[in-house]
Order: C-alpha cells, then structure tokens, then sequence
C-alpha cells in the first residue's frame, strides 16, 4: 500500500512539475526577450541578452498609449470585482445559513448561469446595452463582468459558508448582534480563503477579458489594456521586443495580486483538504 502511494505521489510531482515548466518557460521567455535589441532577438530568440534594453519598456508604454488603457482596466476590473464578490458573498449567506421556500430554485438558477456560454450571449447583451445607451461606456463592461461571475462566485462561497457550525450565529444573537453584523463581523472575516479564490479568479478573467471589451467599446479613451495591446500589435508589428515588453508590463498585476493573496489562497486549500 505504501509503495502504490509512493508511486502516486511521484507521478502526481513528476506530472504537476511538468505542467509547471510548460507554462513557465514561455513567460520566462517572453520576459527575456522583452530586454533584448531588435536585432538580438533577430539573430537568436533563444539567447540570454548580451545587454539589458529596459527602454523597451519605457517605449512600449508610449507607443502603446499604455497609462490609458492601464487605468480603464483597473478601473472596470477592480469596480466589477468588488461588485461580484459583495453580491456573491451576500447571495451566498442567505442561501447557505437560511432555509427559506425558494432557496432550491434561487440556488438552482445561480448554477444554471454557470452553464451559459459567456460568449454565446454576445449578440443580446450588445443590443440591451444599445437600448440601455450603454454601449462605449465602462458599465457596458461592468455589469456583464459582474453577471458572469456572480454564479461561480456563488458556488464556491456558498459550499464554504455551510460548513460553518451554527453556534457563531447563535453566539453572535446571544451578543445581540443582527443577521448583517453576523455577516460582517463573524461570516466574512472566516471565509478569507474562499473570497481570495473568488478575488483571483475574478480578476484575472476581468483583466484578461478581449471579446466583450472588442464589441461594447469603441472610443480609444475608453478601450482596456487588452484592446490596447491588440492596436500595438498593428501599430508596432516589427518590433516584436517592444511587444514582449508590453505583454510583460500587462502580467504584472496579475502577478502582484496573486502573490498578495497567496497565503490566504493556500490557506483555503488546507481548510479544504482538512475539511475533506
């Protein structure tokens, strides 16, 4: 028995180490070179750079007009992800601590949005926002952002807040606390790990976002770090280094709020498997 569990776990390290590398070499390779010449990358793509060119980044930010598409996707990430995880989170509370007559068809419709094709919707969304006079606005984009991910940030809240014991709400009455102080002060702060699943998750679909962001806006003041990078690629298409830098700076936040969500991410997991 334990030499199968030995098998298994070298499988699983040797498979999870491959994936690892897979998808690390080419941003490795990307970020190197982003700091090369033009003619360096030319000569060999594989090559270390013989010479640091961090101008490229400097050039890539004003070729690609970067500060305004820059702050439009934080802009649209950051409202329409703190939108989705309070409704989520909200949503998520009544259906997991209350029982009430429609809380199987409510949650039942909340799983139902997750198996609508999000792209597949393209062509109504685009006419409701034409009815609404939304279209080139930052809420055509926030509010399908919030929609789609309302249902999975459901899911995944709502199956981590029913494992709570029912004694904090109880604790929390004895102290005379009402159901939205229980929420703030005793649910919330408990469900960390599962809001930094949902945060990631969200974030990096809302940054990433191209094919709404393509349709609902048409204004270059308006258009997110996506759309940009696609007009860089016409714009700038011989340097392929200034591309890679461009594509390098974009990675950035994802980066930065992973790592500043990590702790709480690996947390979630542990709970999880503990849990299990």
């Amino acid at each position: 028995m334990k030499k199968k569990s030995g098998l298994f776990q070298l499988f699983a390290y040797t498979f999870l180490s491959l994936f690892a590398i897979m998808n690390i070499v080419p941003l490795f390779w990307m970020v190197v070179n982003s700091f090369k010449k033009e003619q360096e990358y030319a000569a060999n793509p594989f090559s270390l750079p013989t010479d640091f060119q961090f101008s490229n980044y400097v050039e890539a930010w004003k070729v690609a007009n970067m500060d305004v598409y820059f702050f439009n996707s934080i802009l649209v990430t950051l409202v329409s992800l703190i939108v989705t995880v309070l409704l989520g989170a909200l949503a998520a509370y009544f259906l997991s601590r209350f029982q009430f007559k429609l809380r199987g068809l409510t949650y039942s419709l909340f799983l139902l949005g997750m198996l609508v094709p999000i792209h597949a919707t393209l062509i109504p969304i685009f006419l409701i926002m034409q009815k609404l006079h939304l279209i080139d606005t930052y809420f055509s984009l926030i509010l399908p952002y919030t929609a789609f991910h309302l249902s999975l940030t459901v899911f995944i809240l709502e199956g981590f807040m029913r494992g709570f014991p029912k004694d904090l709400e109880e604790s929390g009455v004895v102290d005379g606390a009402g159901i939205y102080r229980i929420f703030w002060s005793i649910i919330l702060p408990i469900t960390r790990p599962a809001l930094a699943t949902v945060i990631i998750l969200n974030f990096i679909y809302n940054w990433n976002e191209y094919l709404f962001a393509l349709v609902l806006i048409t204004s270059s003041e308006l258009k997110t770090l996506p759309l940009g990078l696609a007009n860089f690629v016409g714009i700038e298409t011989a340097s392929l280094t200034l591309q890679m830098a461009a594509l390098t700076i974009a990675l950035i936040p994802i980066i930065i709020f992973y790592l500043l969500l990590q702790k709480q991410l690996v947390a979630g997991m542990t709970a999880g498997a503990v849990k299990g």
